[in-house]
């Protein structure tokens, strides 16, 4: 067994712990291999094992990627600029980090120009960081209540970053984006389903599947350094 498919037993063990915790099921928790600074070998390596979601935060190393291994999953979960908007939209599986109502619309319009609809994350500044991009959690609703009117686009669900840190550092956040969920569940805003959460790296994915991701970001955990 080589090294990417011990670590990724090891990442898919740790997430059944976790979700055992809690009571939920593994299986709805999606693993999404990061491949930044990872090379073609080892994405075929991750594929051979099983891999089938994999996540790219640059767009030129996104379209490099997809060109070569166009038969898996490809989220596209960095800062998106607008001028990159039509390098993403109808190969990305999932954008995640749709972070103002500019992108949407900028995401909306050509995807339909191009005839698809694209599914995306509405990505959410829970910590408060300057650093960090993302809606304010007060703005998603109204966020939502402008995606109900774009056709070519499917809001899944919510995504955020947590600060640096210890993995309990990240709880409140991973748990606030969770409650924003569940706040905007409640009145429905206006018929959007947000199912999907984005949230969870290499440092925290544990403590984040506990607090309800439904998807965690992996890159260092299964490549290695």
């Amino acid at each position: 067994m080589g090294l990417i498919a011990e670590r990724y037993r090891s990442v898919r063990r740790n997430v059944a712990d976790a979700a055992d915790c809690v009571g939920r099921a593994a299986e709805d928790v999606r693993i999404v291999a990061v491949t930044k600074t990872v090379g073609v070998p080892e994405i075929r390596d991750a594929i051979t094992v099983g891999m089938v979601d994999f996540g790219e935060n640059r767009v030129q190393d996104f379209l490099a990627k997809y060109g070569l291994f166009p038969d898996v999953r490809w989220h596209f979960i960095g800062t998106l600029q607008s001028n990159k908007v039509k390098d993403v939209v109808g190969r990305a599986y999932l954008i995640h980090s749709v972070d103002s109502l500019r992108l949407l619309e900028k995401i909306a319009s050509r995807a339909d120009d191009a005839g698809v609809v694209q599914q995306v994350l509405l990505q959410v500044n829970v910590s408060g960081e300057e650093s960090k991009h993302g809606f304010v959690p007060g703005d998603v609703e109204d966020a939502l209540i402008s995606a109900s009117s774009m056709g070519n686009v499917e809001v899944r669900g919510l995504m955020t970053m947590a600060p640096f840190g210890r993995a309990e550092d990240a709880r409140n956040v991973f748990r606030g984006l969770r409650e924003l969920r569940e706040t905007l569940g409640a009145i429905r805003a206006n018929g959007v389903e947000l199912e999907e959460l984005s949230m969870g790296m290499s440092g925290d994915y544990r403590v984040a599947v506990e607090e309800g991701a439904t998807i965690v970001r992996i890159g260092r955990s299964i490549f290695g350094k």
